[in-house]
């Protein structure tokens, strides 16, 4: 279109610049080319102007940049649901006293903490003792929880379960087996760190939500000097120089198919708040091999947490231990424990994963006199009656101040 003007502008100058020339030879040559020349001027100023016109509007058009597609999925993880035999026995009374003989029920444990599994996309628990419908339940030293235990796990939101602890040997190759067994029966759920085979130890674990990829791995410092037979085809890692190599090769797989690798890490010193030797060494060689968030049980107790750079300049993060989810243990300090909360966030265009929003929601195992009534209780709603009527002795306000003040004050969150 504008070539079409731009060559009637052309023409017309041309054939107004010959009528000037004839006119030239007139008897009042000034006037008449005056007009002609001004006319014809006229013209292509106001050709040029529309054709300029065309033009302007032509680049004022723009298309609006395409919002990021930012994905988000919301973790929780929790420490040792330790089922000592006054837990499961309470369970049975109570499953006994609304017409179920053979049953348990644990819904009274885990009342307070229902809330905090609200919408969670991921919730990890560190199952401490092995669960089964096969074996009869034991307590210390050798643990062994009814299966229903598990069903109550999995109807309280937790969809991931790392069996790989210092008790998984706790009744031998058969119970290993059994547990395995039934976890593979409860639908929607992932189970990992004790395999029952090389081939299966070799399946890593995966689990995608809203389009991130996580891998699940798990490792225990020791199993209290049980071992599986010679001959048997189960796999449980352990973390000792002999297993660096394979250790290192599983992170580093897994963070080439996973957006996020979650580690869980059963280590540490028990009843203790102090970060032990390999805590501090281990810990930072699973960042450099590519995982992106390290989940620490074992001490039965809370320990610190933090960001570690990771070697590709983004950062993971590390639960160093979680504490207790339940127990019936005597010491004070194992009273308190956390349930951890965070956000990853992947931006679906760049790739890039971040760890966000990190909390630790304190959390009181209470019980009564002689282990009566043990339950979980929010610290958050945690009352001087409540501390004055434990049955733990020597647990004190005063316990709980030293246990907390392990948690660094940006993720602590009473709630």
């Amino acid at each position: 279109m504008l070539k079409r003007i731009f060559a009637t502008i052309v023409a017309a100058t041309c054939l107004m610049t010959t009528v000037a020339c004839t006119n030239l030879v007139e008897d009042n040559p000034s006037e008449t080319t005056t007009g002609k020349v001004t006319e014809a001027t006229t013209a292509a100023t106001e050709a040029t102007t529309a054709a300029t016109t065309v033009t302007t509007e032509a680049t004022t058009v723009t298309t609006a940049e395409p919002e990021p597609d930012i994905r988000t999925v919301s973790l929780l993880c929790a420490g040792d649901n330790l089922i000592h035999s006054s837990i499961y026995n309470q369970a049975h009374r109570r499953a006994k006293a609304n017409g179920d003989e053979n049953g348990y029920d644990f819904d009274y444990v885990y009342e307070s903490i229902e809330g905090y599994l609200e919408g969670v996309d991921i919730a990890i628990l560190n199952q401490e003792t092995i669960v089964t419908d096969e074996l009869e339940p034991s307590d210390y030293p050798n643990f062994c929880s009814p299966g229903d235990l598990g069903r109550k796990m999995v109807d309280l939101g937790f969809n991931v379960m790392s069996i790989g602890n210092n008790h998984v040997l706790d009744r031998g190759e058969t119970g290993l087996i059994s547990t395995l067994n039934f976890w593979k029966e409860q639908d929607g759920v992932i189970c990992y760190g004790a395999y029952e085979s090389e081939e299966d130890m070799n399946i890593i674990r995966t689990m995608e939500v809203n389009g991130i990829t996580f891998a699940f791995l798990g490792y225990t410092e020791h199993t209290n000097g049980l071992y599986l037979p010679s001959d048997t085809e189960c796999w449980i890692i352990r973390i000792t120089d002999a297993n660096m190599d394979l250790i290192e090769e599983q992170v580093r797989y897994a963070d080439s198919i996973a957006d996020v690798v979650v580690v869980s890490v059963h280590y540490g010193t028990e009843v203790s708040n102090e970060l032990s030797t390999l805590q501090k060494t281990f810990t930072p060689k699973l960042v450099e091999w590519g995982a992106d968030l390290i989940i620490g049980t074992q001490a039965h107790t809370v320990e610190t947490m933090e960001y570690i750079d990771k070697p590709d300049g983004g950062q993971a993060f590390v639960f160093y231990g979680l504490g207790n989810l339940v127990s019936a243990m005597a010491d004070p300090l194992a009273m308190v424990g956390i349930i951890g909360k965070l956000e990853v966030t992947k931006n679906m265009d760049t790739g890039e994963v971040t760890i966000e929003n990190v909390k630790a929601i304190p959390i009181i195992t209470q019980y009564g006199y002689n282990y009566s009534n043990i339950h979980i209780e929010s610290y958050a709603t945690y009352t001087d009656d409540l501390l004055s009527a434990h049955g733990c002795s020597g647990f004190t306000q005063d316990t709980i101040d030293k246990v907390l003040s392990y948690i660094p004050e940006e993720y602590l969150s009473i709630e």
